[in-house]
């Protein structure tokens, strides 16, 4: 595991890299203090961050075991399994249903396979989900897709 965590943060790093070094010359928006390239340079460093602390993980000596338990392989398995079926599920979905109803009903089980208990999912799933809602809409004027609350709106 040391050796995979070493070779993926190194991998990590170079895309951070590149993302901040081709979000530079993002042009600026007129009239506003944070121009195109702030969240790509944001997002970049949050990268370079995970990067450096995965590194800095592999680098520990640890005890090696000679091969894993079932049960553990089962146990990393299925929560990937889930994180990939909820995001292959919001991008089948997205349009027509929306992100204020699919995101949480992609959060939710994520959180349970991670095992998250029932009450902080559910308040993390939609709480996020307002976040971010707010964050796209009011501040980055991005729209999310409305889907099925199109009508509502």
């Amino acid at each position: 595991m040391q050796r995979s965590d070493r070779w993926v943060g190194i991998g990590l790093a170079a895309l951070a890299l590149a993302v901040m070094w081709s979000a530079r010359e993002f042009p600026q928006v007129p009239g506003q203090k944070l121009g195109a390239a702030f969240l790509p340079m944001l997002i970049g460093a949050g990268l370079l961050l995970c990067a450096i602390a995965l590194v800095a993980r592999s680098l520990r000596p640890r005890a090696y075991v000679d091969s894993p338990r079932p049960a553990a392989v089962r146990e990393h398995f299925t929560p990937a399994l889930v994180v990939v079926g909820a995001v292959l599920a919001y991008i089948l979905f997205a349009e027509r249903v929306g992100f204020l109803i699919l995101a949480p009903l992609c959060i939710v089980p994520v959180f349970r396979a991670l095992g998250v208990r029932w009450l902080p999912a559910l308040l993390w799933a939609l709480g996020g989900t307002v976040v971010v809602h707010l964050a796209f809409y009011k501040l980055l004027r991005v729209p999310l897709p409305w889907g099925w609350i199109a009508p509502f709106y």
